[in-house]
């Protein structure tokens, strides 16, 4: 059987642990990359709200639902990663997807206010099931001193949904049947696919089809009775471990900035270079979430193969440029130059990217110590927080003040992330010091 290049697949004697792990790693990725569907479904819905003269919705209205998803998506991540370590990611992220597929049925079929900001609530609920529950179930079938790299593969998920989410429903939309409510509806078609999918591929952990576990880390967290520790337990877990609690300060922290370039790129571009047009102002921003496909690929390289699964040194060196990088973006802009704001948030979205796939997926796992869904829960839970404040900054002040917030927080997090340089999890010493693969059960 081919590898998928980039990951190295651990050798238990037995071609099945090889089969499900491609398995589970492709049905995960398409998972999380589906969820982006519904996610882009309202931002180009929007193009044609605000020409209909039967629904509406202005811009103020449009802000509001925006901050309605993203704050219910804040709590989701909070709880579903306890709910994924108490249950499994099965029954979460199947939940979660079929009841986002739903919700955008109804959001293409019933245009009022209160349908809209309900729903926005259940998409924000629906989607952050995904990635706690999905970054536990890889975690479950890769060893700690692979999973750098693994994950940092694996989190290429979200950059791609993002980039072919939008033209997908704005195609179906705009070209195909001349309704914008086509975007809901070709959306959700595409998650309820992928829902089937994932119920007839996925499986939680090697010994749900006969197989060893990875390693004794990536099993469930139990409680003194033997069962699944409660949701109390997994949270108190968590909230003594000082690692996730840096982590998820940091995460906190440089969330904003991948948010505001993601929702107000466009108008920050035009606002500095409006000769470049409208059409070229909206392309030019893309160009962060195309170096978004290989920041987590390189940085989890990096951590694995360079700093012998230390996760840390990775995500310091690549926050120092990103520093560097947010402080040059307004005289970038301001010089005119388009080839250089393209290449400057290149490198912006090559350097974000990887700590934020690092920080959010590989460490929170690794230092979950038993919780790795609580822990990757609470963690990107604390970093939705900030992505409120990057939608939100924007619109109450200038550019500059924006980018020298977001230059001095990327400076704090890498300070705290310092510290910890040579942090590595328990299970990633076991592996170094003894790097033998475990063999298949008789």
């Amino acid at each position: 059987m081919n590898k998928i290049p980039g990951l190295s697949l651990l050798r238990l004697g037995n071609n099945d642990i090889q089969r499900w792990r491609l398995q589970v790693f492709a049905i995960t990725w398409l998972a999380y990359a589906a969820f982006y569907f519904t996610r882009k479904a309202f931002s180009v819905a929007k193009l044609g709200i605000a020409d209909d003269a039967g629904f509406e919705l202005d811009k103020a209205a449009m802000a509001d639902l925006d901050a309605l998803y993203l704050g219910a998506y804040a709590v989701g991540q909070f709880t579903w990663g306890i709910l994924a370590d108490r249950f499994g990611p099965r029954v979460v992220v199947l939940g979660g997807l079929i009841v986002s597929a739903i919700a955008a049925v109804i959001m293409g079929t019933f245009a009022t206010l209160p349908i809209f900001a309900t729903c926005m609530v259940v998409q924000g609920l629906a989607q952050s099931t995904g990635w706690a529950g999905l970054c536990k179930n890889i975690g479950s079938f890769f060893a700690t001193h692979e999973r750098g790299r693994v994950l940092g593969l694996w989190s290429t998920c979200y950059a791609f949904g993002g980039l072919i989410a939008s033209p997908f429903a704005g195609w179906w939309a705009y070209q195909v049947y001349g309704d914008w409510r086509a975007a809901f509806i070709s959306s959700a078609a595409v998650v309820g696919v992928v829902a089937v999918l994932f119920f007839i591929l996925q499986r939680n952990r090697p010994q749900d089809v006969g197989l060893p576990p990875v390693e004794p880390e990536t099993e469930p967290a139990q409680g003194r009775d033997g069962k699944h520790a409660s949701f109390g337990s997994c949270l108190m877990t968590i909230m003594k471990n000082r690692t996730v609690l840096v982590l998820g300060l940091a995460y906190f922290l440089l969330k904003p900035a991948r948010y505001a370039i993601l929702l107000w790129g466009p108008v920050m571009v035009y606002e500095r270079m409006p000769s470049i047009g409208k059409v070229a102002s909206a392309i030019v921003p893309t160009a962060f979430e195309v170096a978004g496909l290989v920041g987590p690929i390189l940085i989890g390289l990096a951590s694995d193969k360079l700093f012998g699964a230390r996760r840390f040194p990775a995500c310091v060196l690549s926050l120092l440029v990103l520093t560097v990088c947010l402080a040059l973006f307004v005289p970038t802009m301001q010089s005119g130059s388009v080839l250089l704001v393209v290449g400057l948030l290149f490198m912006m979205g090559l350097t974000l990217y990887g700590p934020d796939s690092m920080i959010s997926s590989s460490a929170a796992i690794d230092f979950g110590k038993g919780t790795a869904g609580t822990a990757s829960g609470f963690v990107n839970g604390c970093g939705s927080i900030g992505a409120i404040l990057g939608g939100l900054l924007p619109g109450y002040f200038d550019t500059e003040t924006v980018f020298l917030v977001f230059t001095v927080t990327a400076l704090v997090a890498t300070a705290m992330l310092i510290p910890h340089w040579n942090s590595r999890p328990q299970t990633a010493e076991q592996s170094l010091s003894n790097p033998k693969p475990r063999k298949a059960l008789a």
